[in-house]
């Protein structure tokens, strides 16, 4: 398991040279140490684009533009979706009461329980939406708050792969980074929940943003204070989609692995699960206000699909039965057809086939793989097991809630491949996801 050398750059390591270098540019241009089987970044003029999406200002005023487009191909970007929960958390928060306050426009998937309506999703996300609900109420837009968030979050990407460069957790050059960042902004499921709303896509939105920055603050930090900071992050994950502390897996080993004495760990390790404890104390009172048990979410009393019904009476909402299911629309089937199975989902590595490269990842650093693989293992258990798939939606939409991890393995292995593998795979991402979001904004 090997890094590039010191001095020669990633690229010169394994003779492909960035589209910033002349000599990669040249027809015919090789490094001494790869002769003719050099492969060159061509054409020059492409990959200088891709790199530029190494930019964390540009990456995300992009994205913003094709969200934006998206989202008026739908309908307004300014507007409200059908499904605005969180807004009318929000106002019931600002008046004082768990419980919805103004009757939302339906009762679809929201739980009834002693006459009154609650969300049995985790409330953070109408914290953020707080202070807009103070100001413009209900009717504030969660279309044009989720898109603005989602573009947030291609630029916390380019700066989180940045900070993993700069901190020597990745060696990766430019335009790798730049594609990652493409990829993922346009090339994954990220792009189908970003531009609509809806209570379901702006809790994965806004959990995602959080788990970002659990991340960044454990690669830029250190200490009892980077600890406390990606402690913080990971609450906010937590009180969002309760699984994604599971993805804190991979923070929690970065800050652990630069601890000096086994006093420093415990520190670290005390300084990042405070905040999480207070959190899940916070979470279990909201459940003992709401339900008069600190574990009662109020799934079970949530208004579902009537497909649902019967399956949910017989097996609950987590149960094995479900797992040949969601495996098969998470990771196996492709969704050639548009219709109702199509929108159940996709095979993850199939719809981003940039993401293959996580296959091959290889790092110096003892425990980033196995740190990364056990985040996303664990934060897919819950997934797999779940009643629904995601429904509506293009590609495994979960796959999002592990998607840093998963990002974090693939710019490792990367690096080890050739320009003509990154393009064919990166333009496959592109025009799959750029499909299905058009298709999602007729369907929807």
């Amino acid at each position: 398991m090997t890094v590039g050398a010191r001095g020669g750059g990633e690229d010169a390591a394994h003779g492909h040279e960035a589209p910033g270098d002349r000599t990669a540019l040249r027809p015919g241009a090789a490094t001494a140490s790869t002769g003719p089987r050099s492969v060159a970044w061509r054409p020059a003029w492409l990959w200088r684009t891709v790199a530029r999406f190494d930019s964390p200002v540009l990456a995300a005023a992009v994205a913003l533009v094709v969200y934006a487009a998206f989202a008026l191909w739908h309908g307004d970007p300014g507007g409200v979706s059908p499904f605005p929960y969180y807004n009318y958390l929000a106002d019931a928060f600002l008046h004082g009461q768990t419980s919805l306050r103004l009757p939302p426009p339906t009762l679809h998937d929201l739980s009834v329980f002693d006459g009154r309506v609650y969300l049995y999703w985790f409330p953070f996300p109408a914290l953020v939406l707080l202070p807009f609900v103070a100001v413009w109420g209900v009717r504030f837009s969660d279309v044009g708050f989720t898109l603005v968030l989602g573009a947030v979050n291609v630029a916390l990407v380019a700066v989180l792969l940045r900070a993993a460069v700069a901190g020597r957790w990745l060696r990766l050059d430019r335009v790798r980074r730049g594609a990652l960042v493409l990829c993922f902004a346009l090339g994954t499921v990220h792009l189908t929940v970003a531009p609509f709303g809806r209570v379901w896509f702006t809790g994965q939105i806004v959990g995602f943003t959080a788990l970002a920055l659990a991340y960044l603050a454990a690669i830029r930090s250190r200490g009892l204070a980077g600890a406390l900071l990606t402690g913080l992050a990971l609450s906010a994950a937590l009180a969002t989609r309760s699984h994604l502390v599971f993805a804190g897996i991979w923070p929690l080993w970065a800050l652990l692995s630069r601890g000096r004495t086994a006093r420093g760990r415990l520190g670290v390790l005390a300084g990042a699960a405070m905040p999480v404890l207070v959190t899940l104390a916070l979470l279990a009172l909201y459940n003992q206000v709401r339900f008069g048990s600190p574990l009662e979410t109020g799934i079970r009393f949530h208004r579902m699909g009537g497909a649902f019904v019967e399956t949910y009476a017989r097996y609950g909402a987590f149960n094995l039965h479900y797992v040949p299911r969601n495996v098969f629309y998470e990771l196996l089937t492709y969704p050639l057809v548009p219709g109702f199975e199509s929108l159940q989902g996709g095979g993850l590595f199939w719809m981003t086939p940039v993401l293959l490269a996580a296959f091959w990842a290889r790092s110096r650093r003892p425990g980033f793989i196995r740190a990364a693989v056990v985040s996303i293992v664990l934060t897919a258990i819950p997934i797999f097991l779940v009643m629904g798939t995601g429904y509506v939606q293009w590609g495994p939409r979960y796959s999002l809630d592990f998607m840093i991890p998963l990002l974090l393995l693939a710019a490792l292995g990367l690096r080890r491949w050739r320009p003509r593998g990154i393009a064919v795979t990166l333009g496959l991402s592109l025009a799959i996801y750029l499909a299905g979001a058009g298709y999602l904004a007729l369907y929807l």
